[in-house]
């Protein structure tokens, strides 16, 4: 084999065995958070604490029910979330709303610590991440067209409560089936990682978005940490995250409009990929948080801007002789 057919082979099973790896780590979690979905939607205790959700999802557009893979996902991640919506009996515009959220506001807590070890305090990261995604909601709800109340996720029980070994029949079957999808879309997009890893193309491709790293108003200084973001997660890329960021020259209000940016748009190959296994728009999981994270860093950028005019001078003392 020559270098070229090497590289290629090595890439193909490395990138197989991360998928595999991964695609049985999402399984672990997708399986019994997919089945305690199931039983606490079939034992009616969301219907009974109704009255202290519903003011909070109205105001995302959401019924009562979808708290519970908000609250899922925002803890443990997107798989987690994934596996609760798929059970649950939830509109088309209602699973995109949830999509769209949890692909900005997810695994809080892991990644919250990983931007404060790279620049921002953990809190202000979460606090931008909510706001953004209530915000980003609070506008796309106004887009999405009407639809019949009871369209929902294939696989869901939609009108009579079903018998528990029904429901346990339609749980298997909608797992199975979500779980084939994702094996097929974590397969091709961990293989494409690694080929895009083994054949050194991160670096041209940073400087092929320098243009794109303008517009989002970016330093061209921050385009490997924004790019390891946007390509494999704020979590994935943690390490290479941290790393870079404690090596690379930028400064501190730099390194904050970065993590603002990715942490509004960040793995945006495997994330939104997962979703489209529900069915939804690629249209509403890509476009709206890229829009989202070139604002929030604009606005941003105008705020340190208008603090720097306001601020008064440092005053230096000078010693008399």
């Amino acid at each position: 084999m020559n270098p070229i057919q090497n590289k290629l082979t090595y890439g193909l099973k490395t990138g197989t065995q991360k998928g595999w790896h991964g695609f049985v780590w999402m399984l672990k979690i997708i399986v019994p958070i997919s089945f305690l979905t199931v039983l606490l939607e079939y034992s009616g205790w969301i219907n009974k604490i109704n009255f202290i959700l519903e003011p909070c999802m109205n105001l995302l557009s959401l019924s009562p029910i979808a708290a519970l893979p908000l609250i899922v996902g925002m803890l443990t991640g997107i798989y987690g979330g994934i596996a609760a919506m798929a059970v649950l009996p939830l509109t088309t515009n209602e699973m995109t709303l949830i999509a769209i959220f949890l692909l900005i506001s997810h695994n809080l807590i892991q990644e919250g610590i990983i931007q404060s070890q790279s620049g921002l305090k953990p809190f202000k990261a979460t606090l931008f991440r909510l706001a953004a995604s209530v915000v980003t909601l609070m506008i796309v709800s106004r887009f999405l067209g009407p639809e019949p109340a009871l369209a929902v996720a294939k696989g869901t029980p939609v009108t009579v409560q079903p018998a528990f070994i029904t429901l346990m029949k339609n749980w298997l079957t909608a797992t199975l089936y979500l779980s084939l999808k994702i094996f097929v879309i974590i397969m091709v997009i961990m293989i494409l990682l690694e080929m895009m890893k083994i054949f050194n193309m991160i670096p041209h491709i940073v400087k092929v978005l320098s243009p794109l790293l303008k517009t989002m108003g970016l330093d061209q200084r921050a385009g490997i940490l924004w790019l390891t973001a946007i390509v494999f997660g704020i979590a994935y890329g943690g390490a290479v995250i941290v790393e870079e960021a404690k090596e690379t020259y930028i400064t501190k209000e730099e390194l904050e409009k970065l993590h603002l940016s990715i942490g509004i748009n960040h793995s945006m190959i495997e994330d939104p990929a997962l979703f489209l296994s529900l069915g939804l728009s690629a249209f509403w999981l890509w476009v709206p948080r890229f829009i989202v994270a070139i604002i929030a860093v604009r606005l941003f950028d105008l705020y340190y801007k208008i603090r720097s005019m306001y601020r008064p001078p440092k005053t230096v003392s000078v010693q008399k002789k």
